[in-house]
């Protein structure tokens, strides 16, 4: 079997971790992460088909307390009233609301329900990423984006499910969407951190806190 090319770092030193539910998934020695090669993925309308199941709404509280944990451990590492985007806000931009109620100035972006570019081209003292990463079709290059969009000494707070051992994979849940496509780990979020120059901690299980020199 030929090797895949990492989706995250390009390297070719990649192996067969998975064959399940029609897909390969390929690890990353390098970096770490656990990719799917691109012929398995679904086309964007497939891929929007499936995000309008999703349902999630602000009246909804047990989605509030899912979404919590990121906030709580962004917004006390800025200033009240800062200025903040959450990528791959979906619909309706519960995220996004939830931090305008605390004050924060906000704006949402999301390549298939918030796809207008003007959030793009700003700059940003925080930026979140709620189950958005898992969903990267470039990771690389859209960690370099986020990047851009940090101002000096910003915060992104990433949340995506994460494993300590690929060994778990198989029986992991986690791959059974057809949607994800990138999966991450400690390893994999260092790697990034090393790429871009950021710092790094892991406050909770699943969330992943950079900040930006």
């Amino acid at each position: 079997m030929r090797a895949q090319s990492c989706r995250l770092c390009g390297s070719s030193d990649t192996r067969l971790l998975l064959e399940a539910r029609g897909r390969e998934f390929h690890h990353c020695s390098v970096c770490d992460l656990v990719s799917v090669p691109e012929r398995f993925l679904l086309s964007p309308e497939a891929e929007r088909e499936r995000y309008l199941l999703h349902e999630n709404s602000p009246a909804d509280e047990g989605y509030r307390a899912w979404l919590s944990p990121l906030l709580d451990e962004v917004t006390p590492l800025v200033a009240p009233g800062a200025a903040g985007l959450d990528y791959g806000c979906g619909a309706p931009p519960v995220l996004v609301m939830m931090l305008r109620e605390q004050g924060f100035r906000m704006e949402g972006w999301d390549l298939y329900f918030s796809p207008e570019a003007t959030p793009l081209e700003r700059t940003y003292d925080f930026v979140t990423c709620s189950e958005t990463a898992e969903h990267f079709r470039e990771p690389l290059m859209e960690f370099e984006r986020l990047h851009r969009l940090l101002r000096p000494g910003g915060v992104l707070g990433v949340m995506t499910q994460m494993l300590a051992d690929w060994s778990g994979f198989r029986g992991w849940h986690y791959h059974s969407d057809a949607t994800h496509i990138s999966f991450y780990s400690q390893r994999t979020m260092r790697w990034l951190a090393e790429r871009f120059g950021w710092s790094v901690s892991f406050p909770r299980e699943h969330v992943t806190v950079f900040r930006k020199p």
